[in-house]
């Protein structure tokens, strides 16, 4: 597997997200909603440098997510590392392909996050420069089910990967 292009996608997703949201950081009041109930309105507010100071720290848990897991799960030891089959999978003959599946899923992860991520800012960012017509909450219902649907489809092809040691002792594609 390759991890060039999730890597790529998700660092596109933060150049888009660093010029569309400073686009709009001059146009938005002094204090935001940035926490809004079931039916879209809002029920917590905080500065504007906050809102965007969180954002930013959520956009770097995403890039660990992205980048920092699997380099942190090749260089800890293998004892620590629980996957189905681990004698197989990190034998030094099969953990190279492991571990580079490893950092082209947790790429995918990170992108899949940082969308919904993006999802969820611009709704607030949307609510707060049109407060009399606020997106749908629908919306985020919506971006939420599809990022759990992900989550559910990742996890199952993560554990159907690692479950089972191939037949003819070569690595599944």
């Amino acid at each position: 597997m390759d991890s060039r292009l999730p890597k790529m996608l998700f660092v596109l997703l933060a150049i888009f997200a660093a010029l569309y949201f400073s686009s709009y950081y001059p146009r938005l009041p002094d204090e935001v909603a940035s926490h809004f109930n079931s039916r879209g309105l809002p029920n917590g507010w905080q500065s504007k440098a906050m809102f965007f100071a969180f954002f930013v720290g959520a956009l770097v848990m995403a890039a660990v997510l992205a980048f920092g897991l699997p380099r942190i799960i090749k260089s800890i030891p293998v004892e620590l590392v629980n996957i189905p089959n681990k004698a197989y999978w990190l034998a030094p003959d099969q953990s190279t392909a492991t571990l580079e599946f490893f950092s082209t899923w947790f790429a995918w992860f990170g992108c899949a996050a940082l969308v919904l991520l993006l999802f969820t800012f611009n709704y607030a960012v949307q609510s707060n420069l049109h407060p009399d017509h606020r997106p749908d909450p629908d919306h985020m219902l919506y971006a939420i089910l599809g990022f759990a649907a992900f989550v559910a489809v990742w996890i199952t092809r993560l554990a159907a990967r690692f479950a089972r040691i191939p037949r003819d002792g070569f690595e599944t594609k």
